[in-house]
């Protein structure tokens, strides 16, 4: 397998790679892009796959394509032995989730669908307080790719799971895609029930039964939902869109939803180096959030906050003030309201100002701090798990369904979208995800350079060393590592002293006062050792007043200590805080002076 083609067919765009083993390793070596043509006048997306590869031909030289097809396998300086794509065209992989309990069943099946990449346009429960006939009709007015039905544990409730059942047949809803075919309709419930939901709902839609996913209280099955929704997005959703059957006999791997390549890929690199890890992809309509702790991934979609077509959403969501705090000089804000406005229109202009550029990352980090809010509400321990309670939890108000996110064992943030992928300067992404993810103690950052984590997550499924090569190599950008105050004490001097041991054996000795920032550069691959002594009240991950002592990698940018505290408190004073705003973009060098 020396010569390897990935596509991801976007919305807008359909990005193609070339892949090229070199000596023992894998390397990216060129990479051409055309536009979508899944919608009219073209209706077929290989035209678009076709261009796409076609540019990558007049770049590398070597012949792909013959008779509007693509060349297997390679024989010198023709073809290539393995093609493979991902696919988010014609709106993704649209779901509607359903269960018996809101905040059990149906949060799980939730967590499968998003989990699969899915976008999940709404979520029905038997306890969600819609009246029967509000549940029938949003069921018609959605038109789903699918439906995921679940509830009960094993041999627990079939009522509710009927029921559920019931207003899906009396629905009888439409697909999105094909007017010919039944809707799909996965049933992932009490085990119990399967005969009931079967005679119920398999003249009516195209039902496939599987394992429960929550078959106890404490456990969550949700791999076998999972590979079924995938499955019937090949068969069913793709089949029926343009042009994708013709796209679907060249691939040598099953098609994958765009965001469930890009959860795969991060789930290998997770276990792979032992890590936890936090990803986002931000995109001009939808922010995707996922997560790696303790092995258990989490994805979540938050379908309205994006930097083009959304962008008015972030505004309204966040509110002008969360805005207008992280922009670093003084601005009306019926201007900043005329900005957004304008963006959400011209979806694809790019700042042409540096003050453009400034007001466009300070909305980018609202929407990665309201995405990342709506990802740690879904990505929770199981519901309505019995817990053992002492005489203390009598005054605590205690709840099952604590956060998985812990920033305290996050060892790693990785960046994608336009907004981080394209920053003029790697250190305005790095600062964009301090801002809005606020890391705790020790915590590498990096970007996706050029967007390749979708094809190198379906590649993962037939190399996966092919795919963690270009990953490591290519695609991850190493930003470097930030060192952060956990809480805020009182201090009149200096909040912490660090010594920060260099790879030549020089050392950098200094104290920072509460509230600052500093950056110590750390070329990529380097490695240095740092010793941080925090003052009395102060803690930076090791326990307040405790000093710590860490290994720092390099990056593009390199070292930063953050001395803000956390959660990062702005000055309430305007002035204040565009000045604390200036101070830390000049402690940085984030923007030219």
């Amino acid at each position: 397998m020396d010569v390897i083609l990935a596509t991801d067919c976007g919305s807008t765009t359909t990005k193609a790679i070339l892949i090229e083993r070199k000596g023992d390793e894998y390397r990216q070596t060129y990479r051409g892009e055309a536009p979508t043509t899944v919608e009219a006048p073209f209706e077929d997306v290989t035209k678009g796959v076709l261009n796409a590869i076609g540019e990558l031909e007049d770049l590398c030289g070597r012949k792909m394509i013959e008779n509007g097809r693509i060349i297997t396998p390679a024989e010198g300086n023709r073809g290539v032995d393995v093609y493979v794509s991902t696919s988010s065209a014609g709106g993704g992989l649209q779901m509607m989730v359903m269960g018996a309990v809101k905040i059990m069943t149906a949060e799980s099946a939730e967590r499968a669908a998003l989990g699969a990449g899915a976008i999940v346009m709404d979520v029905l429960a038997s306890n969600d307080m819609r009246l029967p006939y509000q549940k029938i009709e949003r069921i018609r007015q959605l038109r789903p790719d699918m439906i995921l039905l679940s509830g009960g544990t094993d041999g627990g409730t079939v009522k509710h799971v009927v029921e559920m059942a019931e207003y899906v047949r009396a629905a009888r809803p439409r697909a999105r895609l094909g007017t010919t075919f039944k809707l799909p309709v996965i049933y992932a419930g009490n085990k119990d029930a399967r005969e009931r939901i079967r005679e119920m709902l398999s003249d009516v839609v195209e039902l496939t039964i599987t394992e429960n996913i929550r078959p106890t209280l404490e456990e969550e099955n949700l791999q076998p939902s999972r590979m079924k929704i995938q499955e019937l997005f090949l068969e069913h959703v793709m089949a029926h869109a343009p042009g994708y059957k013709k796209l679907m006999e060249w691939t040598d791997a099953p098609i994958m939803p765009t965001p469930a390549a890009v959860g795969l890929i991060m789930q290998k690199i997770a276990k792979k180096e032992g890590i936890n890890l936090l990803g986002v992809d931000i995109g001009g309509a939808t922010t995707d959030v996922f997560s790696v702790f303790d092995g258990v991934f989490n994805r979540t979609v938050s379908a309205n906050l994006g930097m083009s077509y959304s962008v008015s959403n972030v505004l309204a969501e966040a509110g002008m003030e969360n805005i207008a705090r992280w922009i670093p000089f003084e601005v009306d804000e019926q201007d900043i309201a005329n900005r957004v406005k304008n963006k959400m229109i011209r979806p694809t202009t790019l700042p042409q100002t540096l003050e453009d550029l400034k007001i466009e990352q300070a909305i980018a980090r609202e929407a990665l701090r309201l995405a990342f809010e709506q990802h740690k509400l879904l990505a929770v321990g199981l519901k309505g798990v019995q817990q053992e309670r002492t005489i203390s939890d009598a005054f605590e108000q205690t709840r099952t369904g604590a956060s998985l996110i812990r920033m305290e064992a996050l060892d790693l943030i990785v960046g994608s979208g336009g907004i981080l992928s394209h920053a003029p300067r790697r250190v305005q992404s790095l600062l964009m995800m301090i801002d809005s993810y606020e890391p705790v103690g020790v915590t590498r950052l990096a970007v996706d350079s050029i967007f390749m984590m979708p094809h190198l997550g379906v590649l993962s499924t037939i190399n996966e060393k092919a795919a963690t090569d270009v990953f490591v190599k290519d695609c991850m950008i190493e930003l470097g590592t930030c060192v952060s105050l956990v809480n805020s004490g009182k201090a009149k001097g200096d909040c912490l002293r660090y010594v920060l041991t260099m790879p030549d054996g020089s050392k950098i000795e200094r104290g920072l006062a509460y509230g600052e920032m500093a950056l110590h550069p750390l070329g990529v691959g380097e490695k240095a050792k740092i010793f941080v002594e925090p003052s009395r009240g102060f803690d930076v991950g090791a326990g307040k007043g405790r000093s710590l002592t860490a290994e720092v990698r390099g990056g593009v940018v390199g070292v930063v200590i953050d001395a803000r505290g956390r959660p990062l408190k702005l000055p309430q004073d305007k002035k204040e805080r565009i000045e604390a705003l200036k101070r830390w973009h000049r402690a940085l060098d984030v923007y030219p002076e």
